[in-house]
Parts: C-alpha cells; sequence; structure tokens
C-alpha cells in the first residue's frame, strides 16, 4: 500500500496558511477545518514550513499571548520532511515514528501534491488489516 492509496480517500486539497498570516488566524483555521496542521506556502506555492498545533503551544509557553499577533513563520518548523505519493505505509510509519512528526506534505516531482497525518496512515492501515484477516476467514471457510 502506497501513500497515492490513502491520497485518493481524501477531499479536498490541502489547507495552508501564508508565513505573514498572524498566529491567531492560523489557530481560527485549526479549529475551523478541525485539522491539527497547516503548510505554510510562499506566494510560488513552494514550501515555507508547516505549522502544528504543537508549535503553537510550544510558542505561547514561550512567548505569551503576544505570540497570536505575529506571523506564522515566527514559529513554524522550516526544515520540513515530505513524502511521495509512491511511498510504502510502512516507510511513512516509519519516518513518522522515527521523527516523531504527525503530518506529512506530498511532494511528486517537485509539486505539492497533497498531506497526510497519522490518523490517515493509521485508519488505511486498519483498513488493510481487516481486509487480510477477512480474506483468511473465507479461506479458512473454503477449504
Amino acid at each position: 500500500m502506497t501513500v497515492a492509496a490513502i491520497l485518493k480517500g481524501k477531499t479536498g486539497g490541502v489547507i495552508s496558511a501564508r508565513p505573514d498570516d498572524s498566529i491567531e488566524s492560523v489557530c481560527q483555521l485549526l479549529a475551523d477545518k478541525g485539522i491539527g496542521a497547516v503548510l505554510v506556502l510562499r506566494p510560488d506555492g513552494s514550501i515555507a514550513g508547516i505549522l502544528s498545533e504543537r508549535d503553537i503551544v510550544r510558542g505561547l509557553a514561550m512567548i505569551g499571548t503576544d505570540l497570536l499577533k505575529q506571523g506564522a513563520d515566527s514559529i513554524m518548523t522550516r526544515n520540513v520532511m515530505v513524502c511521495s505519493s509512491h511511498d510504502t505505509l510502512g516507510d511513512i510509519m516509519h519516518l513518522m515514528t522515527k521523527r516523531r512528526i504527525r503530518h506529512l506534505p506530498v511532494v511528486d516531482n517537485g509539486r505539492l501534491t497533497g498531506m497526510i497525518s497519522i490518523g490517515d496512515v493509521v485508519k488505511r492501515r486498519i483498513a488493510e488489516t481487516e481486509m487480510e484477516a477477512e480474506a483468511l476467514r473465507q479461506y479458512i471457510a473454503t477449504g
């Protein structure tokens, strides 16, 4: 199973913010969309960074509420790990666990094609495991 299979099951595009969007507006976007992170994109569509709830909480702990007026680029993670649609679920699970990350932009041929979360990966893996178990039950029942 690959990342492409996860992307096929997702609806809507990538939710993003601009580097100069306020942290306050990003918080509202996260709440409105029910998501845990947004990509921060430059005007040309390239990835400037990623901003997660975790980044915001850490920023609030260090800076206080003045953080809310600052731009997304003030606390975003700049060195963004990415994957491709050809990566396997095993590879992605390993990367997310090793790097302790919950969101991965999907980039193919230098172009952003989507974003996946650890929740997407786990949901797909559970579905895959259930299909394997059902196939085994059918095999046993007919053998």
